[in-house]
């Protein structure tokens, strides 16, 4: 799947579940606020990708590693999911996408300071949960690079590098969180020596089972 079938599927399921709930009367606040989220997210898109010196500049340290886990929950699970693979078509690089509460079902024991630990910490309804998986990693001298709501100081300062990301509707957030590992797969390929532009063994369509 590529960079823009991931959000595209993202906004299409969201308009569908949009026309589904237009008769529900319990539903229309939350109707309201998620397309209220849907014109608001061009100029955040646009802010996310300012930040793509900084990215580099991560890249620039985690090049030469071996291994990249990234860990989040509810709906970022899916996000983690597409950054990994990401990871892995175009830097060749291992990397898996962790359920922040999978943390202690195998995952934890690959946590010390070596291994490169990303972790998509957004102010919504797990953030709590995903705050316990954070202080585990930390506790085994991890040090996490956090994606975070902009301005949220309280969980940047348990990060080794943070990369602030506009607040946006929980259901949308996976559209602006995607876009710092987008980058930081283009830019770990570039200084790997990968070719962006034709990765390896990767074919746009699946033509046979």
């Amino acid at each position: 799947m590529t960079s823009q079938a991931y959000t595209s599927q993202i906004l299409s399921l969201t308009m569908f579940g949009l026309v589904m709930c237009e008769d529900r009367i319990s539903l229309q606040a939350r109707r309201a606020e998620i397309i209220a989220g849907l014109r608001d997210l061009p100029e955040k898109i646009k802010q996310v990708l300012k930040m793509d010196q900084k990215v580099l500049d991560i890249a620039k340290e985690l090049y030469k590693k071996k291994s990249l886990l990234i860990m989040g929950r509810g709906f970022n699970f899916a996000t983690c999911l597409e950054g990994a693979l990401k990871v892995k078509e175009l830097t060749y690089m291992h990397s898996e996408g962790i359920q922040a509460g999978e943390l202690k079902h195998g995952p934890l024991a690959l946590v010390d300071s070596t291994v490169p630990i990303l972790m998509i910490m957004m102010r919504d309804s797990v953030f709590t949960k995903c705050m316990n998986a954070l202080q585990q990693v930390t506790a085994r001298d991890g040090k996490p690079i956090l994606v975070v709501e902009e301005g949220d100081a309280k969980t940047a300062h348990w990060a080794e590098h943070v990369l602030e990301v506009p607040r946006a509707v929980d259901a949308l957030q996976g559209v602006l969180t995607v876009i710092p590992l987008q980058l930081l797969s283009y830019h770990l390929a570039v200084l790997r020596g990968c070719n962006v532009d034709c990765p390896r063994n990767l074919a746009k369509s699946v033509t046979v089972e």
